[in-house]
C-alpha cells in the first residue's frame, strides 16, 4: 500500500477517517513502515497520548483554535495508533471503538433519542441523575459493585479526587451544603497544625492529603473543577512571578540579589496591574 501524501483539499468526515486508517495501516507495516512507529506498543505511546490531552487543554485555556485543531488531530492520532495495534492483534478496530462509543451514546441519552415524551422533556438535573444511573446499570452488568469501581487510578490526583467524591456523592455520601465543608476545611487545617507540631512527616503528609481532599470537596460544591482551579492559580502566579523578574531587571537587580521586601513590593505590583 503507497498512500500519497498529498490529500485533496475537500474531503467528507468519512473519506479523511479512511485515509486517516490507510495511513496508520502503512506506518506500522511490518517491511515498508516506520521503525519507530512498528516498534511502539501500548504502554510506550502512553506518555505521548497523555502530553496530547494536555496539550488539547492548553489550547483551550489560550483561546488558540488554530492550536486546538492541530492537537486534536495529534490526540486522534493516538486513538488510530491503539486502535491499529489493536487491530493486528485481532482484540478491536477503530470501527468497533467508534461504533462501541455511538451505541453508548444512544442508550445514555434517550431524553434525546428516545421518543416517548415524558423522556424528551426532562430538565438537566433529571437527565444527570438518569446518566447516572445508566452508568450504574452497566457497571452492574460487569459486576462492579462498588460505586467507585472503574475511577481510574491513573488520573491526576485532583481530578481522581473529585471524580471519587462525586460517586460518593450520587449514593448521598456528602455534606448537605457548602458551609459544612468550610467547617471541615478549618478542621483539617487544624489537625495539619498539630500534625506540623509533632515533626512526624508521616503525620504531616497524612493531614496535609486530608486538607487537599476536602478542599476539592470544596470546589466541587462550589461548582468549579478543581484541576481548572489549580491551573488557574498556576497560571496566575507564572505571570506575576515573571513580572517581579522583569520589575527587578529593570531596577538593576534580581530575584538572587533582592531581599523578600523587595521582590514582595514587586509582587504588590504585579496584582495592581491586574495580574
Amino acid at each position: 500500500m503507497n498512500i500519497k501524501a498529498k490529500a485533496p483539499l475537500l474531503r467528507t468526515a468519512s473519506q479523511a477517517v479512511q485515509q486517516l486508517l490507510n495511513i496508520m495501516i502503512q506506518l506500522r507495516h511490518p517491511t515498508c513502515g516506520c521503525p519507530w512507529d512498528i516498534q511502539q506498543d501500548y504502554q510506550s505511546i502512553l506518555s505521548h497520548t497523555l502530553e496530547e490531552a494536555y496539550e488539547v487543554a492548553d489550547a483551550i485555556e489560550a483561546g488558540d483554535f488554530n492550536q486546538l485543531q492541530d492537537e486534536l488531530g495529534d490526540l486522534l492520532f493516538q486513538i488510530m495508533f491503539y486502535c491499529q495495534m489493536a487491530h493486528e492483534e485481532g482484540r478491536f478496530s477503530f470501527a468497533d471503538v467508534a461504533g462501541g462509543l455511538a451505541d453508548k451514546l444512544v442508550r445514555r441519552h434517550p431524553h434525546v433519542f428516545n421518543q416517548n415524551s415524558a423522556i424528551q422533556e426532562l430538565d438537566k438535573m433529571q437527565v444527570m441523575d438518569q446518566w447516572e444511573a445508566t452508568k450504574q446499570q452497566e457497571r452492574e452488568q460487569k459486576q462492579q459493585l462498588s460505586a467507585l469501581d472503574d475511577v481510574p487510578t491513573a488520573l491526576p490526583a485532583l481530578n481522581r479526587a473529585a471524580k471519587l467524591q462525586q460517586r460518593a456523592a450520587n449514593v448521598g455520601f456528602d455534606w448537605s451544603n457548602t458551609e459544612s465543608v468550610l467547617d471541615k476545611v478549618a478542621e483539617e487545617f487544624d489537625e495539619l497544625r498539630k500534625a506540623i507540631k509533632s515533626d512526624d512527616k508521616h503525620h504531616m503528609a497524612a493531614e496535609l492529603g486530608d486538607l487537599m481532599f476536602t478542599t476539592v470537596n470544596l470546589a466541587r460544591h462550589l461548582k468549579l473543577h478543581p484541576e481548572t482551579v489549580v491551573r488557574g492559580a498556576n497560571s496566575k502566579f507564572e505571570q506575576r512571578f515573571r513580572f517581579v523578574e522583569q520589575t527587578l531587571m529593570q531596577q538593576g537587580s534580581s530575584c538572587a540579589e533582592a531581599n523578600m521586601t523587595e521582590m514582595g513590593q514587586a509582587w504588590n505590583l504585579a496584582k495592581q496591574s491586574g495580574l
